[in-house]
């Protein structure tokens, strides 16, 4: 059994904290990642729509709709808790 004295505690309380965090940790890190999504797609409908053809505009808005669509799902789960 382990000791808080034991020098080797320290390193595997970390090494546990690091590989398995918390769930809301996680949820922080998909909202993130949904987040920059929807910006950088709203970014390129915004600064390219002369240059883009319709096919790639409609993957763009149905890939921002999807990401929004997700951000919502997830927000709602956030919010019940």
């Amino acid at each position: 059994m382990m000791r808080a004295s034991d020098g080797f505690y320290g390193l595997s309380t970390t090494a546990m904290e690091i590989f398995s965090p918390i769930k809301s940790v996680i949820i922080d890190m998909i909202m993130v990642q949904l987040l920059a999504i929807v910006v950088t797609l709203g970014l390129v409908l915004l600064t390219g729509g002369e240059n883009l053809g319709s096919d790639t505009v409609a993957y763009l808005v149905a890939g921002l709709f999807g990401a929004f669509f997700m951000l919502g799902s997830i927000y709602s789960k956030i919010s019940e808790i």
